[in-house]
């Protein structure tokens, strides 16, 4: 007879006191139906990643730990950021489980669609998305500035799929090829379609936080996206030169049309025509050596080698650690 496939949920927790013990036992539910089917093994539980928070979040999921061997709790040191977070699950747990489901803690995705998922893992994927079937739920400014983002990762040669986030089923298989990623500056999103195995999507529509706020306002939306784009692209720094050429030749033409209105004997001021092309040349230039700025600024983060994150402990009764 096979032997059953242990899963872990890695749920990523900064400050999700108000609605941290919701969400506990509304995946133990799923979890143990997921049992009762047959699915997944006994052993199976929900790690849940603290991730340096500062409220009691981490007090609540330990002491669901001390009460119930289902929930696991991995601490992190001190906040490293959701992404840091997240991969300090995956890469922590994939010593103990056959696969993982990665979700956040607000459930504002429909975990019924998990089936689903692990139906398509035990058909032979490695990897299964989660994907929004629509954004109506989001707010017009939200809806529109993420769906620019992703056309504009994709018209960049970014390897992304459209309208995921980190809600994914991933085999032990697959996590030991993430593991080989070692860059400092984390995009989840764009480095797991490089692993290349076996992948499906299931497609859902997303849910209202069941409580709390957002910890993604958009300073750290903002950030998240330039992160993106210059992880997996030099399209950029490209643009750059393409701009610097354009405007030679439109130099070109403007000194053209002086000389021919230098001998036709038209007199031409052309202060407001200086004036503006001082500045916009300007704008240009800072924004180009901003650009610039932004990539050595990630190669110097990548030279230093420093740990992506640091665990202070992992309570897990399937661990030895």
């Amino acid at each position: 007879m096979e032997q059953k496939k242990i899963l872990y949920f890695v749920i990523p927790c900064f400050n999700e006191s108000e609605i941290v013990l919701e969400t506990a036992q509304t995946v133990k539910d799923k979890l143990v139906q997921l049992q009762l089917q047959g699915k997944i093994s006994e052993n199976s539980k929900i790690c849940f990643v603290n991730d340096g928070s500062t409220d009691d979040t981490l007090e609540k999921i330990s002491a669901l730990h001390e009460k119930d061997s289902v929930f696991s709790v991995l601490n992190l040191s001190h906040n490293f950021g959701h992404q840091n977070a997240l991969l300090a699950g995956l890469m922590t747990v994939k010593e103990v489980c056959d696969f993982t489901i990665s979700m956040d803690a607000a459930l504002q995705d429909d975990i019924e669609v998990i089936d689903s998922m692990i139906d398509s893992y035990l058909n032979g994927k490695d990897i299964v998305y989660g994907v929004r079937k629509e954004r109506d739920s989001d707010s017009f400014f939200k809806k529109y500035t993420a769906l620019g983002f992703y056309r504009i990762m994709k018209l960049m040669g970014v390897n992304i799929v459209y309208n995921h986030a980190d809600y994914r089923l991933m085999s032990k298989r697959s996590l030991l090829e993430l593991g080989k990623f070692k860059e400092v500056n984390l995009f989840l999103r764009g480095i797991i379609p490089l692993i290349g195995l076996n992948s499906d999507m299931v497609y859902y529509s997303r849910k209202a936080r069941i409580g709390g706020y957002s910890k993604y306002p958009l300073k750290k939306m903002l950030k998240f996206a330039v992160n993106g784009i210059t992880s997996f692209s030099t399209v950029p720094i490209q643009m750059i030169t393409y701009l610097g050429f354009s405007f030679i030749l439109f130099s070109l033409l403007i000194l053209l049309y002086c000389f021919i209105q230098f001998f036709i004997g038209n007199t031409v001021a052309g202060w407001t025509f200086i004036v503006v092309s001082l500045w916009l040349l300007g704008g240009i230039i800072l924004m180009s050596l901003g650009i610039i700025g932004e990539y050595i600024g990630k190669i110097y983060m990548e030279t230093k080698s420093r740990p992506r994150y640091i665990v202070e402990r992992f309570d897990d009764s399937n661990s030895s650690k």
